[in-house]
């Protein structure tokens, strides 16, 4: 397999990529609930957001450089991940260092866990820059991509009401 490298990124990113997308759900569950589920083996794969293959390529415990390979739903593209930002039990991000498939110049995503009364908030942030290649069928694709992405907090809120206890 041919794997291609993408640009590093850091935080101010998901305030400057092309594309952002960001959604804030609130949870009735508290933040380590929340916390666990994203760290766990199974991570994101138990909220049946319809990855095929999502596993930590890093000893525990995760933290700062952690490494993580996900191949995202229909097999439309496997990404090997890099967390660049760790702060147990309230914010991780991570940046894309290499995809199988050369359709991105960067893509990072970032995961806050904030407490509020009854529970927490989740916001999943993804950000990314297309290659030129496809930068036309990115902006095209924009409406689909925000309803798409829509499915993260959707799922979380779904998961989580059936499973509030870990």
């Amino acid at each position: 397999m041919t794997w291609h490298p993408l640009a590093p990124v850091e935080a101010g990113y998901f305030d400057a990529a092309p594309f952002i997308y960001r959604y804030p759900v609130e949870l009735p569950v508290p933040p380590e609930r929340v916390w666990a589920s994203l760290t766990s083996d199974h991570a994101l794969k138990d909220w049946r957001l319809g990855l095929p293959d999502l596993h930590w390529t890093s000893p525990r415990p995760f933290g700062v450089g952690t490494t993580r390979s996900v191949t995202l739903p229909a097999w439309l593209i496997t990404v090997h991940e890099r967390f660049f930002r760790w702060e147990e039990g309230a914010r991780m991000s991570f940046a894309v260092y290499e995809a199988n498939r050369p359709l991105l110049t960067s893509l990072a995503e970032d995961y806050l866990v904030e407490p509020i009364e009854g529970g927490c908030r989740f916001t999943w942030t993804m950000a990314f820059t297309p290659t030129d290649r496809v930068r036309r069928a990115a902006k095209a694709g924009d409406r689909l991509n925000r309803r798409l992405c829509r499915a993260v907090p959707i799922r979380a809120k779904a998961y989580f009401a059936r499973h509030p206890a870990g």
